[in-house]
């Protein structure tokens, strides 16, 4: 396949950054997005020119580093797939591909195709710990949970953390990254002492992070590559409400 890059390239959070547009030949339909990027790179670099910097990591689609936004959806045109797990077969020869990072103000560019997302981890760390009491180990069945709500609890813990949500709201909502991380510990007995203190600890850092407000398009779950339901932003409703109430 011979393609086109339309690749966002910028120095430095400082940088205005332009896009650059990059001839590829040779391009196998079973390579991978990102090891599409690395032929790149390899080309760039033994042509003396300045690699394109991008996240990547366990490349197995569960890590959540690979932050793209190709042709203006992030992590691509197919759904439930990060973009280390996207194939070149869902494009065609010829094709012109544009690549960005994802757009937050939350989420500063850091260069090229990285940006800043520590706003999630502190959006993590103002949620806390939960209690746990010492001592020996309690038996398997002593706590039990419904299994409508361990259902619940693991669908909304498959949350990777990719920013996806944020890349596709209009306003950079990361209400669902939030639902996620308080519904799988507000679903399960563990998670009850500290239920509303979390809550509001986190929804409270994640406007100040300066994340815009929800207002229910929906486009966060349509993009998310693990299927996190709209339903659980629902819950963090609830619980806010329920903790805003006393």
């Amino acid at each position: 396949m011979k393609l086109t890059l339309k690749i966002w390239r910028q120095k430095n959070a400082a940088d205005e950054g332009r896009m650059a547009s990059y001839e590829l030949d040779g391009v196998s339909p079973d390579m991978s997005f990102l090891e599409m990027l690395d032929v790149l790179n390899e080309r760039l670099i033994l042509d003396g020119e300045d690699p394109v910097a991008f996240d990547h990591d366990c490349r197995e689609g569960i890590c959540g580093m690979c932050s793209l936004v190709i042709d203006g959806t992030p992590h691509g045109p197919e759904k439930a797939t990060t973009t280390c797990q996207l194939h070149m077969r869902k494009f065609r020869d010829g094709d012109a591909i544009t690549i960005e990072p994802w757009r937050a103000r939350a989420f500063p560019v850091i260069k090229d195709l990285v940006v800043d997302r520590s706003a999630f981890d502190r959006i993590i760390q103002a949620g806390g710990y939960i209690s746990a009491p010492t001592g020996s180990a309690p038996e398997a069945a002593a706590l039990p949970v419904p299994k409508e709500d361990a259902n619940d609890a693991f669908d909304a813990a498959t949350c990777i953390g990719c920013g996806a949500c944020v890349a596709a709201c209009p306003n950079a909502s990361a209400m669902l990254f939030t639902a996620a991380k308080i519904t799988h510990l507000g679903l399960v007995p563990q998670g009850q002492p500290e239920r509303y203190d979390r809550v509001t600890a986190m929804v409270d850092q994640m406007d100040a992070e300066g994340f815009g407000g929800c207002t229910n398009t929906g486009e966060c779950t349509a993009v998310c590559p693990k299927g996190i339901p709209f339903e659980t932003i629902s819950r963090l409703n609830a619980d806010l409400l329920k903790a805003v109430r006393g």
